[in-house]
């Protein structure tokens, strides 16, 4: 498995794995989506031209995973990481997460902040194995049109939809 940073150029061939990922993302909302190839590289694109770094694991010629580097001062959040189903449990996510950290380090920081989904338990457990066990914010928004909140969450005394 190899670990390249990704250019423009390669923007149409990583564009169905940053189409997957906005597909799974919105399935934590309960919503049902179609995976989006031109919006998928033009995000990939907006991203590049931001300056964020994007890495992904290649292995045979095809992609297993990516990783978006926000990178915003000295700051670095993991925008996206995404492994393809065939390739998780090999040390996919592990080596792009690791590469996240690395540029972390290059920025004097010794920690990468992630924006994880209440539901997505295989993230949280994720982390939580690379020792990232604290709450340092939460984003309250108010509901999409036609959004259905499925359940709700206790922080302290306060209760969310979600």
């Amino acid at each position: 498995m190899n670990l390249i940073q990704i250019t423009e150029q390669q923007a149409p061939t990583l564009a169905p794995l940053v189409a997957d990922f906005r597909v799974t993302l919105l399935s934590y909302l309960n919503i049902k989506a179609e995976p989006d190839l031109k919006a998928a590289e033009a995000e990939i694109k907006e991203f590049l031209q931001a300056g964020y770094p994007i890495f992904a694991a290649e292995e045979n010629g095809e992609y297993a995973g990516y990783v978006v580097c926000k990178v915003v001062e000295d700051c670095v959040w993991v925008e996206h990481i995404y492994v393809r189903d065939e390739f998780r449990r090999r040390g996919v996510a592990t080596m792009l997460f690791e590469k996240a950290e690395e540029v972390a380090r290059s920025k004097g920081d010794d920690t990468v902040f992630n924006n994880v989904h209440p539901n997505n338990q295989g993230m949280i457990d994720f982390l939580r194995t690379k020792g990232y066990t604290v709450l340092n914010m939460i984003e309250i928004r108010k509901p999409y049109k036609g959004e259905k909140p499925a359940t709700t969450i206790r922080v302290g005394d306060n209760v969310f939809d979600y």
